[in-house]
C-alpha cells in the first residue's frame, strides 16, 4: 500500500485527545439547540471535526461518534440525511471539486456509511449492503488518491482538504477489508453493467481507475483478470485500430488508410465490445461518422444488429442516418448502444414513431431547457445533441431509466413504462417539456399545467440523470403530486385513481391494497395475497400474461427486514425461469436493483432469466413485499385456487418483516 503524499505539518499537530473535547461540545450544543429551537449550528461541529479528518486516529474518533453525530441533526434538513438517496458520482464530485464545507460534510457522511457497512451503526433509511456498494463506488472513482501521489490540485485545496480526502480513502478501503480490491472492484462493475443503465459515466471513471491501477500493477495487489482487460478495452481499444488508445486524429488518419476487409473486421470488432459489455468507446462514434461518408451499408454490421434490427434500418435509413449524424459524437458514445437496442426493438414499425423522431430532431429548445441540459452535461455538444442522444438511450433501454431519489421513483417509473408501451407518449410529453417548459396532462375530465403548479414531492430537480429525465421528471413529479391531492379525502388510497390517470389507459381499473390508508394497519392481507395471485400467476389466472407492464408499490426492507420505506415499481412479466420457478420480473427506478430485503431475499438481476435491466423473485417472496398492486377486474381468475402453502408463506414472509406490528 502506498503511503500518504506527506502533508505540510503546520496546523495539525495536536493528538486526537486533545481535539475530542470541542468536538463533542460542538454536537452536545448541536442537539440541544436542534431539540428546543430547531436551530442547527453545524459549522461548530464541521470546525472542530476538520481536525481529526487528517489521520487515522482521528477518523476513529468520528467513527465512533457518527450515531451521536446522526442524532444531534448534523445531517438534518440536507440531502446528507437520508443516504439511500445519494449518487456515487455526485458524492465523488462533492468530496473531490466541492467547496469546503460541503467536502467537510461528505467525508462524516462516508464515515457513517462506512459504519453502517460494517454493522457498527444500524441507519434507518439504508441497508448495510446498500452502505458498502455506495462505498465500493465512490472508492473506484477516486482510487487515484489510493495508488498515486497526491495531484497538484488536490494538493492546493484550501485547508489541506485534499490530504484529508485521500487519508479518508486510505481509511475506507483499509476497513472494508479487501485483500484484493481490484477483484472486488471489477465484479461490482459488471454488476452494475447486467443491469444495462442508461447512465454509465459513474461506471467508465470506475473502469478509468482499473486501468491506472493496472499501470502501478503492486498497488493494490491481485492479478489482472481478463475481465478487467475486457472492461478497459471495450472502453479504450475494442478495436485492432485503436487498441494502444492513440488518440482520435491519429485513429481518424488510419481508417482512411483501411481497406474494406479491414473495415469489416473493425465493425466486428465494436459491435462485440458494445454488446458484451453495455460499454460504448468514444472511438466508435469517430468510426461510424467515417462510414457516413464511405461505406453506409456497413453501419448495421458496426451497431451489431440482427436480422430485425438491420430490416428496420433499412426500412428508415434517412430517419436512421439524421439521428447518427445530429447526436452521435465521443462526447454522447453511449447513444450507439441506445440506438443498435432501438432498432432491435422494431418500435419504429409502429406509424407514430418516426414522425416523432422527426419532430425532436427539429425541435428548438426554450431557455429553461437549455439552461438546464448546459448546466449538467456543459458545451462541448449542443443541448439538442444532448438531448437527442438520450432519447435514443431511453428508448433503447426502457429498462435502464434510473434515479437516486426515491421521492421521484412514479414519475421515472412512467418515464420507463412510456418508453417500453408508449414511447409516442414519451415523445410528446418531452417535446412539451423542451419546447414549452411545460407539460399538460388530465385528471379525470381536467387539464393539469406543470407550469401553474408548485413543487411536487421532490425538493430539488434531479442532476445526475439522462438528458429526458432531467426535463420531463420536474414537470411530471409536480403533476402527480397535484393528481394525489386532488384525491385526497376519498377514504382510500389516491394511487388508485393517480396511477391509471398518470401512467395511461393500460394501466388496469382495478385496485388492491394491503394496508388501511388511516391506520396503517394491515387490511384483509390473506384476500390480498389470493387477489395477487389470481390475478398475475399464470397457474391461477387462466395462464394470461402479463399484457402491458402495471404499476405496482413495495415495502422496502433491508437485509435486517427493518421497513425502509414505500417504493414504485413495474411488474413486467411473470413466467417460470430456466430452473422451472415461477418468478416476477420488474423494474426497480433505484439505480440499482440487486438488493438484499432479509430473509434470504435476494432480489435477482441475472442468472435468473433476467432480461436487462429486470429484478426478479419468485413469487411468493415478491408478494411478500408487495403492498398495492393494479389488475384487469374482468381478467381476473379464482383466488379460492391458490394454494394455501403459497399463501401463507408470503403472509409469514411479511409478518416477519415490514408487516410486524400491523
Amino acid at each position: 500500500m502506498h503511503k500518504a503524499t506527506e502533508r505540510p505539518a503546520t496546523r495539525y499537530r495536536g493528538a486526537p485527545g486533545e481535539l475530542l473535547k470541542p468536538l463533542d461540545a460542538a454536537i452536545d450544543r448541536l442537539a440541544e439547540l436542534n431539540a428546543i429551537e430547531g436551530v442547527s449550528p453545524v459549522f461548530n461541529v464541521i470546525e472542530t471535526a476538520q481536525a481529526l479528518m487528517f489521520n487515522p486516529e482521528g477518523l476513529d474518533a468520528l467513527y465512533e461518534r457518527v450515531s451521536i453525530i446522526e442524532a444531534a441533526g448534523f445531517f438534518g434538513g440536507s440531502d446528507w440525511d437520508f443516504p439511500q438517496t445519494l449518487v456515487p458520482s455526485l458524492a465523488v464530485r462533492t468530496v473531490r471539486h466541492g467547496e469546503p464545507t460541503a467536502t467537510r460534510v461528505e467525508i462524516l457522511s462516508q464515515i457513517r456509511l462506512l459504519a453502517v457497512a460494517k454493522g457498527d451503526y444500524t441507519h434507518p433509511s439504508i441497508s448495510a449492503e446498500h452502505a458498502h456498494h455506495f462505498l465500493a463506488q465512490v472508492l473506484a472513482m477516486n482510487l487515484d488518491l489510493v495508488v498515486s501521489d497526491l495531484p497538484e490540485s488536490d494538493r492546493l485545496r484550501p485547508d489541506d482538504l485534499g490530504y484529508a480526502v485521500q487519508g479518508l480513502y486510505h481509511y475506507l478501503l483499509r476497513h472494508l477489508g479487501y485483500e484484493n480490491f481490484l477483484e472486488h472492484l471489477v465484479a461490482e462493475v459488471w454488476r452494475i453493467l447486467a443491469q444495462r443503465p442508461v447512465q454509465v459515466e459513474g461506471v467508465k471513471q470506475m473502469v478509468t481507475q482499473i486501468a491506472v491501477c493496472l499501470q502501478k500493477p503492486d498497488a493494490l495487489g491481485g492479478d489482472v483478470s481478463d475481465e478487467a482487460l475486457h472492461l478497459i478495452q471495450a472502453v479504450f481499444g475494442p478495436t485492432e485500430g485503436c487498441r494502444e488508445d492513440p488518440g482520435f486524429d491519429v485513429y481518424s488518419e488510419r481508417l482512411a488508410g483501411m481497406d474494406d476487409a479491414t473495415l469489416l473486421q473493425e465493425a466486428i470488432a465494436f459491435a462485440q465490445a458494445m454488446h458484451s459489455t453495455g460499454l460504448v468507446s468514444a472511438y466508435m462514434p469517430v468510426f461510424i461518422r467515417y462510414l457516413r461518408t464511405r461505406w453506409n451499408a456497413l453501419i448495421p454490421t458496426a451497431l451489431g444488429l440482427s436480422h430485425t434490427g438491420a430490416d428496420a434500418f433499412h426500412c428508415y435509413p434517412a430517419l436512421i442516418h439524421k439521428l447518427i449524424d445530429e447526436a452521435l459524437y465521443p462526447e454522447t458514445s453511449q447513444c450507439a448502444y441506445g440506438l443498435a437496442m432501438m432498432l432491435e426493438r422494431g418500435i419504429l414499425y409502429a406509424p407514430p414513431v418516426a414522425p416523432s423522431l422527426w419532430r425532436q430532431i427539429r425541435l428548438t429548445l426554450c431557455d429553461a431547457a437549455v439552461d438546464k441540459i448546459v448546466a449538467v452535461f456543459g458545451r462541448s455538444r449542443s443541448p439538442a445533441c444532448f438531448l437527442l442522444a438520450d432519447v435514443l438511450n431511453v428508448l433503447g433501454r426502457p429498462l435502464g431509466v434510473g434515479q437516486g431519489n426515491y421521492p421521484t421513483c412514479q414519475s421515472t417509473r412512467a418515464l420507463s413504462m412510456w418508453a417500453y408501451s408508449q414511447p409516442v407518449e414519451l415523445l410528446r410529453i418531452l417535446a412539451w417539456a423542451a419546447r414549452d417548459d411545460e407539460v399538460v396532462m388530465r385528471f379525470e375530465g381536467n387539464s393539469i399545467s406543470s407550469r401553474d403548479l408548485g413543487a411536487g414531492l421532490a425538493s430539488e430537480p434531479p442532476v445526475d440523470v439522462d438528458a429526458v429525465s432531467l426535463l420531463t421528471v420536474p414537470h411530471l413529479d409536480r403533476i402527480y403530486f397535484e393528481m394525489g391531492r386532488r384525491s385526497v379525502g376519498r377514504g382510500e388510497d389516491p394511487h388508485k385513481w393517480v396511477n391509471a390517470e398518470f401512467h395511461g389507459d393500460h394501466v388496469g381499473h382495478g385496485f388492491r391494497i394491503a394496508v388501511d390508508v388511516f391506520t396503517g394497519g394491515l387490511k384483509d392481507f390473506e384476500g390480498f395475497i389470493r387477489d395477487f395471485y389470481a390475478a398475475y400467476h399464470p397457474f391461477y389466472n387462466g395462464n394470461i400474461p402479463v399484457i402491458s407492464p402495471q404499476p405496482a408499490g413495495i415495502a422496502v426492507t433491508d437485509s435486517a427486514t427493518r421497513f425502509l420505506g414505500w417504493h414504485a415499481i413495474t411488474i413486467q412479466r411473470i413466467t417460470l425461469d430456466p430452473n422451472d420457478t415461477m418468478r416476477v420480473y420488474f423494474f426497480n427506478p433505484n439505480n440499482d436493483s440487486g438488493q438484499n430485503w432479509g430473509q434470504d431475499i435476494v432480489t435477482s438481476t441475472q442468472g435468473n432469466g433476467e432480461r436487462y435491466g429486470e429484478a426478479s423473485l419468485p413469487v411468493a417472496e415478491f408478494a411478500s413485499r408487495l403492498y398495492v398492486f393494479h389488475f384487469d377486474p374482468l381478467e381476473i381468475g379464482e383466488p379460492d385456487t391458490v394454494p394455501a402453502i403459497e399463501v401463507n408463506r408470503a403472509m409469514r414472509l411479511a409478518q416477519g418483516s415490514w408487516a410486524s406490528g400491523r
